[in-house]
């Protein structure tokens, strides 16, 4: 069953004229991102600090990602986060955003599907990513998503409606949200009443307007990245056959994309301008679909012989070899010590591939050779200093190893360099209790707060930091100084402001 938040989500996002389409403020300058290779586009002035300003932006794409993460319904794992980032930030870097503005997410969810929502969030759907053939047809769905944000297509909806305010539009995905996690009820069905009473004709014409230019934005990243421009064409043409093979099932996302034969032809006339493509898909690409596909598989299947039956009928690749080998690991002792034997024999084979040396190590540790777990993460943490899926998995299994001191120690070094996810902090959180420092458990606790939105108990948690036994003289300075930073933005949310709005009375809001 789907969740119900993602059909809310969706169902508030298409019917008030957006159509997944999102659209943060440029850091810094609020304006447009300017045109890409082969896009002809004008650089055009924003509307988006008139209507959302960066903090707001932020803070109700927050809370989506919050709203998905209690529900359990966000694949928070290291490999593939850190996957789907590398390629969502490789294409957002082409744009005057630049990539660090942006985060992406897979979610639980077998339909094929993606969104993207304010302050740079992007979510897509694993049964997008098992649908797609390569890695440039994932790639122009996401070079897609993100050319809605570049381009702020919702403030530029919400600019259109004169008489749409900031207000309405956040106290509606505030009840869709709040609704769903009561359970639905009148206040859902009130808040979809108030969001489809917006879906006028006019509204219609912009989101399909927002959806070619995204399209035309999108292609320049895809080729701009390094990856085959036809992608994007060619990932919508495959959604298209298969809803005309099978009558009863249209892919949701041509559902809130839609796409025609004239679409397409635009789509692979605009790819043709850019040079051939040279370059080819990474083998990572394979290896974390099927990823994907195992974390996601229910209960029933038998996953381990589903691709053994792969293996012999031909399918006997990289791909297959590694998710029977995860499907392996997750059973009990004895099938994660055939898992290390493809595993061991696969790194020998693809020596540079980091997420082949961090599933080596989990299945080794789960056989009982923790000493060898230990040792193929210490070379795998030579060989790719400060990688986030290495060290992550390294870390676990000291933590499970009685060694939680050296796991806290390296957790904290990553992460003063990489900026960790919510996930990640909260197991730095686990590794301080662990090692029998309270007050870094505290103030990590407060980090992960802070992450999910909720200030007022990040500040509970930097305060009990503060106030734990044996912290040192930098660590009081430290908590003292985010505790200083977290208050001082939690004053200034507290001040009304106004808003440029053409309503009666309406636009005043915290």
């Amino acid at each position: 069953m789907r969740p119900l938040l993602i059909v809310l989500v969706s169902g508030f996002l298409t019917v008030a004229g957006v159509a997944f389409a999102s659209e943060p403020p440029m850091p810094g300058t609020g304006i447009l991102s300017g045109p890409t290779a082969g896009s002809d586009l004008p650089d055009m002035g924003s509307p988006a600090e008139t209507v959302l300003s960066r903090s707001d932006e932020y803070r109700l794409g927050a809370m989506v990602a919050k709203e998905l993460r209690d529900q359990n319904v966000l694949i928070e794992d290291p490999e593939v986060s850190e996957y789907i980032n590398d390629i969502g930030k490789r294409l957002a870097s082409q744009s005057e955003m630049g990539g660090e503005y942006f985060h992406y997410f897979v979610i639980r969810d077998d339909t094929i599907n993606a969104f993207a929502v304010t302050g740079g969030y992007v979510f897509f759907n694993s049964g997008l990513v098992l649908a797609t053939e390569n890695e440039s047809e994932l790639a122009g769905v996401m070079a897609h998503e993100t050319a809605h944000i570049t381009q702020h297509h919702i403030a530029r909806m919400l600019a259109d409606q004169s008489r749409q305010s900031l207000t309405t539009a956040a106290a509606m995905i505030g009840a869709i949200l709040l609704g769903a996690l009561a359970g639905g009820g009148q206040a859902t069905e009130g808040a979809l009443i108030a969001a489809q009473g917006m879906a006028v004709q006019h509204q219609i014409n912009f989101t399909r307007d927002n959806e070619w230019e995204a399209d035309r934005v999108g292609i320049g990243y895809l080729a701009g990245a390094g990856f085959d421009p036809y992608g994007m064409g060619n990932m919508f043409d495959t959604m298209m056959r298969h809803s005309g093979l099978a009558q009863t099932y249209i892919p949701a996302m041509l559902l809130n994309h839609p796409v025609d034969s004239e679409r397409i032809a635009e789509q692979r006339t605009r790819a043709a301008q850019f040079p051939p493509r040279t370059g080819h898909d990474s083998q990572t690409y394979q290896l974390i679909r099927e990823r994907v596909r195992v974390l996601t598989a229910t209960g029933d299947t038998d996953m381990a012989q589903q691709y053994a039956q792969k293996i012999a009928h031909g399918g006997d690749d990289m791909g297959n070899q590694y998710g029977r080998a995860l499907a392996l690991v997750g059973g009990n002792r004895a099938s994660a010590e055939q898992a290390v034997g493809i595993l061991g024999k696969l790194v020998q084979q693809h020596e540079g591939l980091t997420v082949l040396y961090s599933a080596l190590g989990q299945a080794q540790a789960k056989a009982g050779h923790v000493n060898e777990a230990l040792a193929t993460f210490k070379h795998a943490e030579a060989l790719f200093p400060r990688n986030v899926p290495v060290t992550v998995r390294y870390a676990q299994t000291l933590m499970a190893a009685g060694r939680p001191g050296e796991a806290h120690t390296m957790l904290l070094d990553l992460f003063n360099v990489v900026p960790p996810t919510p996930d990640q902090i909260h197991l730095t959180a686990l590794a301080a209790s662990a090692a029998g420092d309270p007050g870094d458990a505290y103030f990590y606790m407060g980090e992960y707060q802070i992450a999910n939105g909720d200030l007022p108990r990040a500040v509970q948690q930097i305060q009990l930091a503060l106030a734990a036994p044996h912290t040192s003289t930098i660590q009081r300075q430290r908590y003292r100084a985010r505790l200083d930073e977290v208050r001082e933005f939690l004053a200034s949310t507290r001040k009304p402001r106004l808003t440029d709005n053409g309503d009666q009375g309406q636009g005043r809001g915290r």
